[in-house]
């Protein structure tokens, strides 16, 4: 499905590491990561790491936030785990996250909500979001038209969505719920207004859907209806498979389900290629208090984890985050704690199995 590579017949003892990029990012980025790279350590997952700098750092240190060594390292591991960037304001440099996206055709982005943390809102949320991630009104086809005296009168910009790119997402999203015993896959959608491009998406996905029929269940939702009934009740729905746009605002509301983005971890999957990331920001009025939540980056180690095809030791993580959260003990500010990002991290490695 996604070019992973299966270990799983051997979690315990490897005899060869895994190369793979590392990226530890701005800002909070190098405390996240750090606890990050503690816990697989302590967890025996053994990589053989190529940092690269990237983002505010790398535009410090090499004039430019993506450097050609970083993307090259990329293309030669084709794994990479990833820090939060900053993306330099009024530079005229696009976001990191979205040039590695376009270069390496990552087309699948996976941003799974769960709840790790009770007493909230929402208790058992358990959703997966699945966006395409290339095409749409991101793709940047923008004009800006002047007109008498204003040169600014009228902006235009054009969404481009392919049929290639909507089969290849939404397959992804069906052998996805597959491969994780999900039960039903949502097709998300504004084919009622934009009968183009959302239209195509619709008929596409209904296609794919077709061929799944006795395997997994198929459903489709209009975008505000779909936001709304999220809000509403959360357990309604299980993977939801949807378009650039669409899914970046929908991937941030279902963060919030289970208690915002620092318990949100995503993916970028591409057909030889996988980048893994904490999607939250840099947060630079926290950085070196050694009080950054750690978990949505944790999470997203063990994402990547799985795709390699190491998930007794992904479960073992995520056993000792979610029993480290319940227990309460070490929090960090942002759980309404006044624990430290070291504190938190030696917790979870405590509780390994």
């Amino acid at each position: 499905m996604d070019g992973a590579v299966d270990r799983s017949q051997d979690t315990h003892a490897r005899t060869s590491l895994i190369p793979a990029t590392l990226i530890r990012g701005d800002g909070i980025g190098p405390e996240v990561t750090g606890a990050t790279l503690q816990v697989l350590n302590a967890v025996g997952a053994e990589f053989e790491w190529d940092e690269q700098v990237a983002g505010m750092g790398a535009l410090e240190d090499v004039g430019t936030p993506l450097p050609d060594s970083m993307v090259e390292s990329f293309r030669k591991t084709r794994l990479a785990l990833k820090g939060p960037l900053t993306t330099p304001i009024g530079t005229g440099f696009r976001s990191v996250s979205v040039a590695l996206r376009k270069e390496f055709k990552l087309y699948a982005n996976v941003r799974p909500a769960r709840t790790m943390v009770s007493g909230g809102r929402y208790e058992d949320v358990d959703i997966v979001l699945i966006r395409e991630n290339t095409e749409g009104l991101y793709i940047g086809f923008e004009t800006v038209i002047p007109v008498a005296d204003d040169p600014r009168a009228v902006a235009q910009s054009v969404a481009i969505v392919t049929r290639a790119g909507c089969e290849r997402v939404t397959r992804y999203a069906f052998e996805y719920a597959l491969a994780h015993g999900r039960k039903r896959v949502t097709i998300c959608h504004k084919a009622n207004i934009l009968k183009a491009v959302s239209g195509l998406f619709l008929d596409v996905a209904r296609e794919v859907a077709a061929e799944y029929e006795g395997r997994v269940e198929a459903d489709d939702v209009i975008i505000d209806a779909c936001a709304m009934k999220l809000v509403m009740d959360p357990s309604a729905f299980d993977v939801i498979v949807t378009t650039n746009m669409f899914g970046d605002i929908l991937s941030d509301l279902i963060a919030g389900l289970v208690g915002g983005l620092g318990m949100a971890p995503g993916a970028n999957i591409g057909a030889d290629a996988a980048l893994f990331e904490a999607v939250h920001g840099s947060a630079p009025d926290i950085a070196g208090k050694g009080v950054a939540n750690p978990t949505a980056m944790i999470l997203a180690a063990c994402m990547m984890l799985d795709h390699i095809g190491e998930s007794e030791r992904a479960r073992r993580v995520r056993d000792a985050l979610g029993a480290t959260l319940r227990k309460g003990d070490e929090l960090t500010p942002d759980l309404k704690g006044d624990g430290s990002t070291e504190g938190f991290t030696d917790a979870v490695c405590r509780r390994l199995d």
